[in-house]
Order: structure tokens, then sequence, then C-alpha cells
């Protein structure tokens, strides 16, 4: 089956919304002379604070903004939280859950990122569920059982509703760290990823499923990582804080 490719750029906590703008400027003038919207899904994950802006910024350029994450509940006393009704509100068209940075830093819960996919697909917002082994899980040989085990947490979602997920398979021990996993050892995983959602799912969800590569993942590498056969595009991090290496990661993805 033919997936539409997919390239996000989550810039974590960085840049101000000066900054922000000016990247965003520079990422739309490169890409409008690329025929790529049809092609290859683009979106942008800035901090909450630019989602609005940012939006406004990016309306009808074919690219799309979301957010890196929501809090499990509805609404309420919460204190500095963001709730799916808010980055609706503010055009956020997908969101990430359960990145490594905050299973790690926040401890994140299965039952609360369950939690999270349910308010984002209430809200119509598609979630970007991450998945990824640490060194240790690796080097031990648990990376697939520790992958299963948080891909099970979305295994009480209906059918219907399973359809509207995007995966992203980021290895810890290659975030932020400049190592990458082999175009081998990535298209495994998406392989046994994709396999282990056909055996809830069934194999025709499981084909359309979008799973995207992250972790050091750059211009020099991007286009290798996106032939493999179950590589969706990826999940890009410092790269997308500068506009030509993310430009660059668009262009190997069409």
């Amino acid at each position: 089956m033919n997936r539409k490719m997919f390239v996000a750029g989550n810039w974590k906590m960085n840049l101000s919304l000066n900054d922000g703008e000016k990247l965003c400027e520079e990422i739309k003038a490169s890409l409008a002379e690329l025929e790529f919207d049809n092609k290859v899904d683009v979106v942008l994950f800035p901090p909450f604070v630019h989602l609005d802006r940012l939006h406004q910024k990016l309306d009808s350029t074919g690219i799309k903004i979301g957010a890196q994450n929501i809090h499990h509940e509805k609404s309420g006393a919460y204190t500095g939280e963001i709730s799916a009704d808010m980055i609706h509100s503010c055009g956020a068209a997908y969101c990430l859950v359960g990145h490594s940075e905050r299973r790690i830093y926040q401890a994140e819960s299965d039952t609360q990122l369950l939690a999270k996919v349910n308010l984002l697909l209430a809200n119509n917002i598609q979630p970007i569920f991450c998945l990824g082994e640490s060194l240790a899980d690796r080097e031990s040989g648990q990376e697939k059982p520790v992958i299963a085990k948080q891909l099970s947490a979305l295994f009480k979602l209906d059918k219907n509703d399973i359809t509207k997920l995007i995966l992203a398979y980021e290895p810890v021990w290659a975030i932020g760290t400049g190592k990458t996993a082999t175009v081998d050892q990535a298209q495994a995983m998406h392989a046994f990823i994709r396999e282990e959602f056909s055996k809830q799912f069934g194999e025709a969800a499981a084909e359309k499923c979008t799973i995207l590569y992250g972790g050091s993942c750059k211009p020099e590498n991007a286009k290798d990582l996106f032939q493999m056969k179950d590589v969706d595009g990826g999940l890009i991090g410092g790269a997308s804080l500068k506009a030509d290496s993310f430009v660059d990661i668009v262009k190997a993805a069409l």
C-alpha cells in the first residue's frame, strides 16, 4: 500500500515567538517552490504559546500546526496545563502523545496516555503516539517486548478510532545524541510495530497506519530511511530548528 509520507518538526522547548515566526517564513518560502502537499504532510510542533500566531501565519500554505502535549483531563484545576479543547481552538490539527522525554521526566503512565488519545480524538485532533526503547533495552535484547508493551496502551481503542492514529518510533538512545538506528534497524522495528498492530486491529488497519521514524533523522540519512518499506516519514527534532535542514528532509520524502 502506498501511504502518504509525513514529516513533522518537533521544536520542543526552543525558539522565541519572533524566532519561530522567522523560521516559519523561511520554511514556507522554501516549500512554496515545491508541490509537496499532495505527496507529503508537513506539520510543525512549536511550543504552546506560539500555536495561534503560527497557525495564522501558515494558514493556506499546506503546512499544518500541532501541539507537543495535552493534559489527560478535559478541564479543571490543573494550573499550568493545556487541554485538548484549547489546542484545537488555536488551530492544532495534530498532537504528540507519549514522547520519551515526557515518559521519562513526567513519568506518564499508559492510563494517562490512553486518556490523552481519547480526548484528542473527541476534539478531532490526530494523535501521534510515540514509542521507543532505551539503550539498556536495546543492548539486553528487550527492545521488542518494551515496544509491544508501549503499543498495548492503545489496545482498548475502537477499530474506527485506531485508523486515525499515527505512530512514531523513536529509539531513546538516538534522540539528540547524534546516533541513528541503521536503516535495517529502523525497518525491522517498524515492521515489528506494524505486525503487532495487525495482530490487534487487523492487517488492513495495519497497512494503512503511518509509522514515523525519529531519533537524529537528518538530511544526510533521511532519504535512505524513507525508502524503507515500513518507514512513512520522520518526527524530526534538532534538524527542524533550521529551515534548510528541515526542508531538505521534506524533499527526501518527495
